[in-house]
């Protein structure tokens, strides 16, 4: 059993990306190719957003995003304190000033009651992070936000194909905000054999900004507008989440079914579950325990692999803790101590997720 197999997920489909990768080779179409021209085509689609960009990995398309708002320097951004550390770092290398908001009590995402609580005249931007593959409260934000010049930028790295049901209405991830940022690290939902990322925008001008930002400020070979940076989507990456795009919606199918007996079979008054919502595509499926490393050691005595998303909550990492010291933020610390990742891998059989959940079951 294995948390994830990307080899396996893949092997159905390595014929077609060898040849893909081959013609590129032939070709010398690297950089800015054809290939990387049609999978940024076919994401857009797939987001339902008028425009996407690749580039380099998820943090430097978060940086971008910022970079593309023109925000004053020490602007305000908001972001959850339960994310991975690229969403913070991302804020504080454009210069600007990060304020942090608690997650839901029982939720891996932001709390929308916090983000009404710290806004104010400064706040000039909200990360909201699709933590898990879970999805953000959007309905109930932009309730907050009417009549407010606030931009909003989604950081959807776990969350590719997510949704929010509003009514009858599914609301996609990369479709809600200003700005949406991926990342195509291989062992996300759509993973690439090394680091890539995306942003998706429905606005003109902001897509025109990064198609020269991202490529050195030059939309056309040296001719340099702006003063940019070296981020791109290569062709052959490209060529390999082109062709797993395609069946990414049945992959994300086959995590919503094993998540769905984890809720059902998981019975443990040790073990307490989160709350997701309908529309999560589990990029990862966290637990709780009240002895998370008794618990964590028992799982490796049984043979069951296991991960931490994440050890620390953002305001307890060493290289920013000065600057939140005087804040507590009591769900965040919670769910980086409690919480452990179970195999989500959608290869798993019932079989294999009725094993674990005997096992887990089992634990005192």
């Amino acid at each position: 059993m294995k948390f994830l197999d990307i080899y396996s997920q893949d092997k159905p489909i390595l014929n077609k990306i060898y040849k893909d990768i081959k013609k590129i080779i032939t070709k010398s179409d690297f950089i800015n190719g054809q290939k990387t021209r049609e999978f940024e085509e076919e994401f857009a689609k797939y987001c339902k957003t008028k425009f996407a960009i690749g580039c380099g990995n998820g943090t430097d398309a978060l940086y971008i995003a910022l970079k593309s708002l023109n925000l004053k320097e020490g602007s305000e951004v908001i972001l959850p304190a339960m994310t991975w550390c690229s969403t913070l770092f991302s804020v504080l290398q454009a210069g600007l000033k990060p304020v942090l908001v608690d997650i839901e009590p029982n939720s891996p995402t932001i709390s929308i009651d916090g983000i009404r609580k710290k806004i104010n005249k400064r706040t000039k931007a909200i990360i909201l992070v699709h933590l898990y593959g879970d999805c953000c409260k959007f309905s109930q934000l932009k309730r907050i936000l009417k009549n407010k010049k606030v931009y909003i930028i989604e950081d959807a790295a776990q969350a590719h194909g997510s949704y929010e049901i509003a009514g009858k209405k599914k609301n996609y991830v990369g479709s809600f905000g200003h700005l949406a940022c991926f990342s195509f690290y291989p062992g996300k939902n759509l993973g690439a054999y090394g680091d890539a990322g995306a942003i998706v925008t429905n606005k003109k001008k902001i897509y025109n900004f990064i198609q020269k930002f991202h490529n050195m400020g030059s939309k056309f070979k040296h001719e340099h507008d702006i003063v940019g940076i070296n981020s791109r989507l290569d062709s052959i990456q490209a060529a390999v989440l082109q062709n797993k795009i395609k069946k990414l919606d049945r992959l994300n199918d086959k995590r919503r079914q094993l998540a769905k007996l984890y809720n059902k079979l998981i019975d443990n008054k040790n073990i307490s579950k989160l709350s997701y919502s309908k529309g999560c595509v589990f990029h990862q499926y966290v637990i709780l325990s009240n002895k998370p490393e008794k618990f964590r050691k028992y799982l490796k005595k049984n043979k069951i692999p296991f991960g931490r998303h994440y050890p620390q909550s953002i305001n307890n990492l060493k290289a920013v803790k000065k600057m939140f010291r005087k804040e507590n933020f009591i769900n965040s610390e919670r769910l980086s101590k409690y919480g452990t990742s179970l195999p989500i891998n959608p290869l798993l059989t019932k079989m294999d997720i009725t094993k674990i959940c005997n096992i887990i079951n089992n634990f005192n």
